[in-house]
């Protein structure tokens, strides 16, 4: 990392965004007012995550800015994961609020060079492509719908012919850097799948002796001299169209109460499972109580772990309507990571918990 001489907060000058890439924080961090505030991991927070000491979404609310569960994930393997890179767009492309990025470890996924080049001063750009047996370290921003415009503009998704596409990529794994989570099917902005005719836009990746070039072994000053053909990124990828939806990622609920299998509810979460059938699992950390109103408390701050189900949603944007829903106001829908990485939506206890009961074997062992 860059100015580790300087007390964080760091200035956007412990980054400069020169030769790109660009130089980023090596720790997940909440860019705001031009200063880098270090992220730490804390499962016992409802974020999963604090800043200066405080639930980060807590920071996010303060400016009325959306929580982490209004946001999306974006793999960031170029130029965006630059802190002065981010203060570029707040001036010059329209971004706005804070911006969360967390440092990720991809495998079978390498940033390489594009075969084009830079429109604002001719350097060489990233692409991304599918590549066996690579692992490299990157960030995932996690993006509010309404920070996608700047983002479009910057990638030129939106030009004539775009530069590059908005996807889901399928291909290869992108994990949280501190051991916890797996990002499955992430949004990146990827080569078109229809070049764009002008050797200078082409985002497909740089084939030197039918070879990617990767970021990570060629610097800046070597990629502008190399010489080759475009070609295929390789990549499992479904194009978006249109402004990704929060409810979209992920799409499985973790249930621990009356909406388990066997219990009374069920049957409504049933409703819209997919074909995968629902997975035995533990939630790390937390703890969940009885609240005398047949229906018990999950809350992340104390326990032991808890007992529940993993469910695979059909389609998660109608399904976390109603179940937000059923769930009430004592209960706030937040992302957590269950035993084996995996990132689900659980309904956490938000309200008093005076009168709880702990239930040490989870709510069907009661």
């Amino acid at each position: 990392m860059t100015g580790t001489d300087i007390t964080a907060p760091w200035p956007d000058t412990a980054f400069p965004a020169d030769p790109y890439p660009g130089a980023r924080p090596s720790c997940s961090f909440l860019h705001t007012d031009g200063r880098t505030h270090p992220l730490t991991a804390d499962p016992s927070a409802p974020s999963g995550w604090r800043v200066d000491g405080r639930c980060l979404d807590d920071v996010l609310a303060a400016p009325g800015a959306p929580r982490l569960a209004g946001r999306v994930p974006l793999l960031a393997y170029g130029s965006n994961a630059c802190p002065s890179k981010i203060s570029w767009m707040r001036g010059a492309r329209g971004l706005t609020g804070p911006v969360v990025v967390l440092r990720v470890r991809t495998e079978g996924l390498a940033a390489v060079w594009a075969a084009g080049r830079r429109v604002v001063d001719d350097q060489r750009p990233a692409t991304l492509a599918a590549l066996d047996g690579a692992v490299e370290e990157h960030a995932v921003w996690l993006v509010a719908p309404e920070q996608f415009a700047a983002l479009d503009a910057v990638e030129g998704r939106d030009a004539d012919p775009p530069r590059y596409r908005l996807a889901r990529v399928a291909t290869g794994t992108v994990s949280l850097r501190n051991g916890t989570g797996v990002l499955d099917r992430p949004w990146a902005y990827l080569a078109p799948g229809t070049p764009t005719g002008d050797a200078r836009t082409d985002r497909r990746p740089l084939l030197v002796d039918g070879a990617p070039v990767r970021c990570a072994e060629v610097g800046q000053a070597g990629a502008t001299t190399l010489l080759g053909e475009p070609g295929p990124d390789g990549l499992d990828a479904d194009t978006d169209d249109g402004v990704p939806v929060p409810e979209q990622w992920p799409a499985r609920v973790f249930v621990y109460g009356s909406l388990m299998p066997g219990q009374r509810a069920f049957g409504m979460l049933r409703a819209h499972a997919s074909g995968v059938l629902p997975q035995p699992v533990v939630l790390p950390g937390g703890g969940i109580a009885d609240t005398g109103h047949d229906y018990p408390a999950l809350t992340l701050d104390s326990g032991d772990g808890v007992p529940g189900w993993v469910v695979e949603l059909a389609d998660p944007v109608s399904a976390l309507a109603e179940l937000d829903a059923y769930e009430g106001p004592e209960y706030t829908r937040v992302r957590v990571v269950v035993e084996d990485g995996a990132v689900c939506w659980a309904w956490v206890w938000t309200a008093a918990r005076d009168g709880h009961v702990p239930l040490a074997r989870g709510w069907a062992g009661r």
